[in-house]
């Protein structure tokens, strides 16, 4: 009982001593730091996710490989390195991968260079537009390209091919091969999606696109996505038949929107802004495989001054029906070529000039008028950079 009493006795007073000292205690080290900073140099083989608290630099040419699916979470930022030719930096989705980048209007997946200060800080409080490169900057990276098993209109010296390796991309990977026979073929998910800056030399005229599509199936969703300063094509889409959705191109090097291989998807709601190509270049099949596209409910400021390229570019053998598409801030000089190809029809494209007769190479077509008639609903451009710059009118 004795020893008892002397050990409460004992922990009563260490009690108290604990309990009654007022040193203030030493703030630990911050458990949080900043956004941590990644560096991608290898493909992705497995499922994996990219997070939006961190930057995810592209050293290398990325492929998601093969049944692997790569997630990449809202307001998540990536920023490719400077490189050309066979070292140019890319985010290429295989045949067979996925990518379920599900950006939305209050959080955008960001892809730009490595020279853009932007944070995944400024991303999360609303800011999206770079704070130090203008959006006329341009192929400082390459860009990003999604390719997938389906159908594409090609064809070699020996005859039609099922499948082919996509420009951008070297012979030596197979990574870049698309095509196949599955239209209905899934590589994910992109939406509200903003590539800036890229396009870098792979060849002596040759750069990566935007947004690249190589035999793209209809289980693939891709909507709200913003090109901006790309110094090839804003979005080409080669054969396949996926659907696109809600497009903004945007000071773009050469063509707003490209289509090759028989594409046979439809393009709805969209913006094209000073492309310096043309503002359509839309190409026929290269093998015997024929399909056509939908290009619908457009919103297009040529912006005249900087662009003498055509309106719209068409081949004899192109198959495409345009409808709905107001054209602004037109110059002298800029037309819509070969309006007499037999499978290319124009309903509701207005063009915001005097007379249209200067403006058409041939006879103008029924559906071709002057006016100033919007089409597009502008209003889910919002969340743009373009939109932020006032650009969209």
């Amino acid at each position: 009982m004795k020893a008892r009493n002397i050990f409460l006795t004992l922990s009563l007073s260490i009690f108290a001593l604990t309990s009654c000292d007022t040193t203030e205690p030493v703030d630990p080290v911050d458990p949080t730091p900043g956004p941590a900073l990644v560096v991608v140099n290898s493909n992705v083989t497995s499922n994996t996710t990219w997070y939006s608290d961190t930057t995810y630099q592209l050293g290398s040419r990325v492929s998601v490989e093969s049944g692997a699916t790569l997630t990449i979470q809202p307001g998540t930022v990536i920023k490719g390195e400077a490189g050309a030719g066979a070292n140019a930096t890319a985010l290429v989705v295989a045949r067979g991968a996925k990518l379920m980048a599900q950006g939305t209007a209050s959080a955008p997946i960001i892809f730009t260079s490595v020279a853009d200060e932007l944070t995944p800080d400024d991303v999360a409080s609303g800011n999206f537009a770079s704070p130090n490169l203008d959006p006329t900057i341009n192929g400082l990276w390459g860009g990003v390209i999604i390719l997938g098993n389906a159908k594409i209109s090609a064809s070699n010296s020996a005859g039609d091919v099922s499948e082919v390796q996509i420009e951008g991309i070297p012979t030596s990977d197979a990574n870049g091969l698309y095509g196949g026979t599955d239209d209905a073929d899934n590589s994910g998910t992109l939406q509200y999606i903003s590539i800036r800056h890229g396009g870098t030399n792979i060849g002596a005229g040759n750069e990566i696109n935007g947004l690249t599509m190589g035999g793209v199936g209809t289980g693939t969703v891709i909507e709200n996505i913003e090109v901006v300063a790309n110094q090839d094509d804003g979005l080409e889409c080669f054969g396949g038949t996926v659907d696109l959705t809600n497009v903004v191109s945007w000071n773009v090097g050469d063509d707003g929107f490209d289509t090759d291989q028989s594409w046979a998807g439809t393009l709805d709601n969209f913006v094209i802004i000073s492309p310096d190509g043309h503002c359509f270049e839309l190409d026929g099949p290269e093998g015997s495989y024929e399909a056509g596209h939908t290009i619908k409910n457009g919103h297009v400021i040529a912006n005249g001054d900087n662009n003498s390229g055509d309106l719209i570019n068409v081949d004899e053998n192109s198959r495409v029906a345009l409808q709905d598409i107001y054209i602004m801030d037109i110059e002298p000089g800029q037309q819509i070529n070969r309006v007499t190809a037999p499978a290319v029809t124009f309903t509701g494209i207005v063009l915001d000039v005097d007379t249209v007769d200067n403006y058409v190479n041939g006879t103008v077509p029924a559906g071709v008028t002057a006016g100033q008639t919007p089409k597009a609903d502008i209003s889910v451009f919002s969340w743009t950079w373009d939109s932020s710059y006032g650009v969209i009118k």
